[in-house]
């Protein structure tokens, strides 16, 4: 004890409260970002283990008294951090995606209004005739792995191409449409289901648990409307939200698409020359 007190004598306090203040802010970081995943209960269950053989080697063993169990702690650390790698790889991912996101490293954005509408429309038309959707809007992470196993049409975005393709009995209307910029570049396509319990509200059936599953993966925004229901909802970041009006859906939709800078290019069909 009177080592402990003579060490902390010697410290700059100055620079403790700085370190004290960054650690804080890196720890809560980490907390947000794991709160309500599976990976909280694994970093809790984590973090006991390490406290406690800690506490028993270092503090109580003093570091010399247990030489075998020092020496297992410190080989068992490493193994720790590397199965802490495997167990969080997909939040890791999504760390690194969502660190792409930033305003530094992102592009500019045109003409949001030309993408939010014909979704708001044909959303809208799907909801009234009970026709369920699901339309991605893919932002700064690339789909090309899932559009692969879908239907490529790379066609001018238009509300009424949208309810053509979730009409009922048109071969592509039960699964997703992928939306690139100003163009739908494919329909047809099968996204990553999430699990059962990773939706709260256990009435809402495989659309949902589908957008779930691909906006834990990567940032893209997806728009899911009830078959059911007719409700509409915005799934990102793994989350769902509440049903929307028509307002809040054209406020959510142009806010996360202006804020994210996604690259709203022109239309290829547009570009076209004449010939």
């Amino acid at each position: 004890m009177s080592e402990l007190f003579a060490r902390l004598a010697s410290y700059s306090w100055p620079s403790v409260l700085f370190e004290l203040v960054i650690i804080w802010f890196l720890v809560l970081m980490v907390v947000r970002f794991v709160q309500g995943t599976r990976a909280a209960g694994a970093l809790k269950g984590a973090l006991v283990l390490v406290l406690v053989a800690t506490l028993l080697v270092q503090i109580v063993g003093g570091g010399d008294t247990f030489p075998r169990l020092v020496y297992l702690y410190e080989r068992a650390l490493a193994l720790v951090a590397i199965g802490l790698v495997v167990i969080f790889q997909p939040e890791l991912r999504r760390a690194l995606v969502r660190l792409g996101e930033t305003s530094i490293l992102r592009g500019g954005t045109n003409s949001v209004a030309a993408v939010v509408e014909p979704i708001i429309e044909a959303s809208f038309y799907l909801s009234k005739a009970r026709f369920g959707a699901i339309i991605v809007i893919e932002r700064h992470v690339g789909l090309k792995g899932l559009v692969e196993g879908g239907t490529l049409l790379d066609a001018e975005l238009s509300a009424r191409l949208l309810q053509t393709l979730f009409f009922p009995g048109s071969a592509l209307h039960d699964l997703a449409v992928v939306i690139q910029g100003r163009v739908i570049h494919a329909a047809g396509v099968q996204l990553p289901l999430a699990e059962p319990t990773d939706i709260p509200d256990r009435t809402l059936g495989s659309r949902h648990r589908a957008a779930v599953g691909l906006t834990k993966e990567c940032d893209a925004i997806v728009v899911v409307v009830s078959e059911e229901t007719g409700a509409i909802r915005i799934a990102e970041r793994g989350r769902l939200s509440k049903p929307l009006t028509a307002d809040e859906l054209r406020a959510e939709l142009s806010e996360k698409l202006d804020e994210s800078g996604t690259i709203i290019a022109a239309s290829p069909i547009q570009n076209k020359p004449m010939n």
